[in-house]
């Protein structure tokens, strides 16, 4: 003889919510490009040739002075340095798990975007609310930097604060008996 058949309803599983994958690591491109935004106005604010508050000297508030072009890169260059070191603090506990590599490529790509944008502002900054260049200098003596290698120090932070973070990291993990 047969056994009759029973039939079992299926239990529906609750569904889970799937996020896009990487959502929350574009913040790593998008904060850093609002950084450079702010970055790029206090260089202008701070940097000889600009508004000039850090020197406070008179002859090197003259954009056209061959002397404060200096001082004008390494401003920009210690925001690059500043903005670089704090965004490698900010990625040093995100560097474990799943997708550590993209947000790391991500806080990379992020730096020199913000980079480029903080020197793009700051000659908008100068040119909006600066004296107007005197044509007869030229072009290259105005508010303008005069190191492009200085762009390069935002993402060398964050690759620099990152390796020795990581490097502590592993230093400071004891050997398991």
């Amino acid at each position: 003889m047969t056994e009759p058949t029973m039939h079992a309803p299926a239990v529906a599983e609750p569904k889970s919510i799937v996020k896009p994958r990487g959502s929350k690591d574009v913040l790593w491109l998008v904060l850093p490009a609002g950084l450079g935004v702010v970055a790029g106005m206090i260089w202008w604010l701070l940097a000889p040739g600009g508004l000039n508050l850090v020197s406070g000297n008179p002859d090197l508030a003259n954009a056209a002075n061959p002397d404060s072009w200096l001082p004008r890169d390494l401003v920009l260059g210690a925001l690059m340095l500043l903005a670089g070191c704090l965004t490698g603090v900010m990625l040093d506990g995100k560097l474990q798990g799943e997708g550590s590599g993209r947000r790391l490529a991500f806080a990379l790509v992020g730096g020199t975007l913000g980079a480029l944008i903080a020197w793009l502002v700051g000659l908008l900054t100068a040119q909006l609310l600066g004296p107007a260049p005197d044509p007869a200098l030229g072009p290259g003596f105005g508010f303008t930097l005069r190191s492009y290698a200085v762009l390069l120090l935002w993402p060398a932070a964050i690759a620099f604060i990152t390796f020795v973070l990581a490097l502590f990291g592993v230093l400071s993990k004891k050997p398991v008996k």
